[in-house]
């Protein structure tokens, strides 16, 4: 049995990112947007990781971390933006809400 390649994960990644990137231009709704992206920064983490397997360095690992550490910063402060607009709009739908005035 030869295992999984390079190849194998590359397909993966690029089945990810373009699952999100669907999910980001066709949803309406907020916290769709949020798991397109979530899913797009997940398609990089699978090329990082993949990548540092295949070359042996720790390179991809510690890129993966900074964006692992960059997708929970990222839903933290998106979701308290998505809840403060419900809170204003009483929607999330992105057509609703199209102006952020202060």
């Amino acid at each position: 049995m030869s295992g999984l390649g390079l190849n194998h994960f590359l397909v993966l990644a690029a089945l990810l990112f373009a699952t999100g990137v669907l999910c980001v231009t066709l949803r309406r709704n907020a916290i769709g947007l949020l798991i397109g992206v979530e899913l797009m920064l997940n398609a990089a983490n699978v090329n990082l990781v993949a990548f540092h397997r295949w070359h042996g360095n720790v390179d991809g690992a510690v890129f993966a971390v900074f964006v692992i550490m960059l997708a929970a910063a990222e839903a933290a402060v998106a979701l308290s933006i998505v809840l403060h607009v419900f809170h204003h709009a009483a929607s999330i739908s992105t057509d609703d809400y199209t102006e952020m005035k202060g």
